[in-house]
């Protein structure tokens, strides 16, 4: 299309495309995931979920309806406390850590949520106003990202705060939702720099269902087009200058959601600052071979074709279910320690060379395993304090001889353009409507199986193998 070929020409001269990003590192993002503290994934934190007295519920909407409202407000008011503290975002700075993503879902607007037929607990607001003052103290660059949508986004995952049984995002009184989210979330941020002064970035949602077009067309169509019209008519009206603006981030279409910028046909305007989000988990990819030698190439020698400016918004040192225990991968071998830390170098240069840099899931988790948790993995010895010398260190040896980059073949009906561009209202909230959702239920599926049902492989994307 040639708005796209337009876009692709003018997003590089743009001078203020670096602007509002982290002052240490010269604006590459070195970051970690702050999963489990405003939207709890039991798979992540088992033993924090038993202690809440959660017990094999599925999910946080599950766990405030079997607990009741006033005790679960006490039991999550505890759990924001401890989970991330000030002194866990001391210690990634001594990592070298310059960037935290921090996953919330939209009840933390309660006003949004449905009392009658939905179920989330109160108060979470003033921690996340205490964790990104934190962050803003200690010069650390925060990604706020809608993780958990009205009505969840994908079926069957935690990490919407639901275990809905289908994913109900996608009609409309949802979107307006999600959208008076945005634009009350915009607000603060620009209206408390005290407390939110080094946030930069904004994602309008996490990882929607993909390769279902059928499903989630109007997420292109509508969605996000009113998503960045209803920030930046907050922008406006508060008077922020565009070099301040936050970058709307969205998932890139690598994913298999559609092209974020098909409707959105602003951000060809000049410092108008759009970021797109992918999320790389080499254990997933079955175009690459689950060895170590395969495993090294594809690092060392991928560039990953999403468009640009890119954050690399969740991976990890992860490898396939079935061979976590394998003498190649188990992390008490031999060679463990030393083999995974040059797997982090080549992940963490290929990620720094395709777009802006890249966010660690996750910061801590309670496996056992610091493949998935980054503090441990330091703590072992795998990941590297220096990341700013890291990126330069000769890991790849040589496997750098044939170069690849990642390119998506998008699916026909996925690639069908829309020509029109959603009106929005001249105001900021809009009413929310008072249909109900009913309440979800379903059979546990953990972090790692809603990435497998994906099945993607990336030199060409494929749909799910369910």
């Amino acid at each position: 299309m040639r708005f796209q070929t337009l876009f692709t020409t003018l997003l590089p001269l743009l001078p203020l495309t670096t602007a509002w990003l982290p002052q240490k590192d010269a604006s590459t993002i070195r970051g970690v995931n702050l999963g489990g503290l405003f939207v709890i994934e039991p798979w992540l934190q088992h033993v924090t979920w038993q202690k809440m007295s959660c017990g094999d519920q599925k999910s946080e909407f599950d766990c405030v309806m079997s607990l009741g409202q006033t005790t679960a407000d006490k039991t999550f008011s505890t759990h924001w406390q401890t989970w991330i503290t000030e002194s866990d975002l001391k210690e990634m700075v001594s990592y070298g850590i310059n960037t935290v993503r921090i996953p919330v879902g939209y009840w933390m607007l309660e006003d949004l949520v449905y009392r009658d037929s939905e179920y989330f607990p109160k108060g979470g607001y003033p921690y996340l106003e205490k964790i990104c003052k934190a962050a803003k103290d200690l010069g650390l660059y925060v990604i706020l990202d809608l993780h958990g949508a009205p009505g969840a986004q994908i079926d069957k995952n935690a990490f919407t705060g639901q275990y809905a049984p289908t994913p109900g995002f996608y009609q409309d009184y949802q979107y307006t939702r999600a959208v008076t989210f945005l634009g009350w979330i915009t607000r603060k941020i620009h209206s408390k720099p005290e407390v939110f002064g080094t946030v930069g970035m904004l994602q309008v949602l996490n990882e929607p269902l993909a390769w279902h077009p059928d499903v989630t067309a109007t997420l292109v169509s509508e969605f996000y087009p009113k998503a960045w019209k209803r920030i930046r008519y907050v922008e406006r009206e508060l008077k922020v200058k565009k070099s301040r603006r936050l970058h709307v981030m969205f998932m890139d279409e690598m994913w298999g959601s559609g092209n974020p910028n098909q409707a959105v046909k602003e951000v060809v305007e000049e410092g108008e600052m759009m970021s797109y989000d992918y999320h790389k988990y080499v254990k997933w990819d079955t175009s690459v071979t689950p060895t170590r030698e395969s495993y090294m190439k594809y690092s060392c020698t991928a560039e990953l074709g999403c468009k640009k400016p890119l954050v690399v918004g969740e991976w990890s040192l992860s490898v396939p279910d079935d061979l976590q225990e394998s003498e190649m991968f188990k992390i008490d071998g031999a060679d463990a320690v030393e083999w995974f830390g040059k797997w982090f170098v080549a992940q963490q240069q290929m990620y720094e060379r395709s777009g802006l840099g890249w966010v660690f899931w996750n910061w801590k988790t309670e496996l056992g395993d610091w493949r998935w948790g980054y503090r441990d993995a330091v703590r072992a010895g795998v990941i590297p304090k220096n990341l700013g010398e890291s990126v330069k260190w000769d890991v790849c040896g040589g496997y750098k001889k044939e170069k690849r980059e990642e390119t998506v073949e998008v699916k026909a009906e996925v690639k069908r353009g829309v020509e029109e561009v959603v009106k929005m209202p001249a105001v900021e909230e809009v009413q929310v409507q008072a249909e109900e959702p009913k309440p979800s239920g379903g059979a546990r599926k953990t972090h790692m199986a809603r990435h497998r049902s994906l099945r993607r492989t990336h030199a060409h994307l494929v749909g799910p193998s369910s």
